[in-house]
Order: structure tokens, then C-alpha cells, then sequence
């Protein structure tokens, strides 16, 4: 994933290691060695981050769904990572778009599709102006 904006660009890869079934190994494990975010600031030398991941499947996200699912009381998440009826409809509202985009070649307006669908919720995001937090330089 790339993201170019107009003080410089972020780069995040992460590689997960394969999965044979018995084999030992953790599902959907994160590779070390093939996972990185990379700054390239406007104007300045670039510069890697220390990716964060948890521990388990998927970069720890494996045990977030399964705690969410059969743990009575979850820790509370500050990313808000569980999907409720707002999440899943706006997941599959994506594809249906996309799908009517490509039949009709026009740009679809999602908020169209269904009227009054609330938003999901989101954590909180920088506004348009505000800058967005960086992570110290390693």
C-alpha cells in the first residue's frame, strides 16, 4: 500500500507466512522480514519505521475477531476493528457499486445505493488540515 500526499509518501508491505495445515506454524503468521513502512518525506532523507503487529495470526488480528466473538467481555478496542450491520452493508454496498460502475461506466454515489444506511463507526481521524501523527524517526 502507497500513499502519496503533498508532504511526502508512505509505503506499508506486509507478507504472511504460508499455512500448511499441522505444520506447526501460526495461520496468516506476519513475515518479519518481508513486512516494512517506509517514509520518503518531501525534501528529506527517507527513513523506515518499526512495524507493530500482535502476537498470534494475522498480526494479532486473529485473536481481536475470536475474542470478539466468544469472549463475553472483550477488551475494549481502540481501533474499532469489529464490523456491526453498518460495517458489513457498507462492505458489500463497495462491490455493488463497483460492479454497477464497470456495467454501466459511470461513477456510482453509494450513499444512493441505500438512503439512510448509517455510517459505520470509525475511530477518530485527522481532519483535511490537521497533520497526521508520525512516528518518531528509529
Amino acid at each position: 500500500m502507497v500513499f502519496n500526499g503533498t508532504k511526502g509518501r508512505i509505503e506499508h508491505k506486509a507478507e504472511e507466512s504460508v499455512y500448511i495445515s499441522g505444520d506447526g506454524s501460526v495461520p496468516g503468521a506476519i513475515k518479519k522480514e518481508g513486512t516494512y513502512i517506509r517514509i520518503y518525506p518531501l525534501r528529506a532523507p527517507a527513513y523506515q519505521v518499526d512495524v507493530w503487529t500482535g502476537q498470534g495470526g494475522h498480526g494479532g488480528g486473529d485473536q481481536v475477531l475470536l475474542d470478539d466473538i466468544f469472549n463475553p467481555n472483550p477488551q475494549p478496542d481502540k481501533y474499532l476493528r469489529a464490523a456491526d450491520q453498518r460495517g458489513g452493508a457498507c462492505s458489500i454496498l463497495i462491490g455493488i457499486a463497483a460492479n454497477e460502475c464497470f456495467r454501466t461506466g459511470k461513477p456510482v454515489e453509494i450513499a444512493e445505493l441505500v438512503p439512510g444506511l448509517e455510517r459505520p463507526d470509525y475511530p477518530p481521524m485527522p481532519t483535511h488540515t490537521e497533520p497526521v501523527p508520525m512516528p518518531g524517526k528509529g
